[in-house]
């Protein structure tokens, strides 16, 4: 088994690049992931108001009453 100083040191500092593109990658990831949620959030909303529609459609309407004047 050999010795090297990395076993003894923290190796260098992160250049700003390299943060920043795992900083950028991080955040796609998550935009990624938040933007798939709410697709499927809209369609499963989407799904349960075309089923309501569907069946309030199929119910007869209630006929309208009418008012009646006062004089």
């Amino acid at each position: 088994m050999s010795i090297s100083k990395e076993d003894f040191f923290k190796p260098g500092r992160a250049s700003s690049v390299v943060k920043a593109e795992t900083t950028n990658s991080i955040a796609r990831q998550i935009i990624a992931t938040e933007a798939a949620q709410r697709h499927s959030k809209t369609e499963r909303l989407r799904q349960l108001r075309e089923d309501r529609e569907a069946e309030n459609a199929s119910m007869p309407a209630a006929p309208s009453r009418r008012k009646r004047r006062s004089t």
